[in-house]
């Protein structure tokens, strides 16, 4: 049996804890889900979320935000 996640949000999300994405380990896994529907969750690996990370920061996707 696995321990349970610790959910951690970012000090950005503010206050009333709606509309956050929250991260957590899960064994070797991280764990992603939105605050206000916690029963979906993504995973994925630590490489590749530092991998998107990296491009979220390289400006790779801002032409979504356009």
């Amino acid at each position: 049996m696995s321990a349970p996640i610790r959910w951690q949000k970012a000090s950005f999300s503010g206050g009333n804890g709606e509309n956050c994405i929250e991260v957590g380990r899960q064994n070797d896994s991280i764990v992603l889900r939105e605050s206000d529907d916690p029963a979906w969750v993504i995973t994925t690996t630590p490489a590749k979320l530092a991998g998107f990370i990296k491009g979220v920061k390289a400006g790779e996707f801002d032409h979504f935000t356009d």
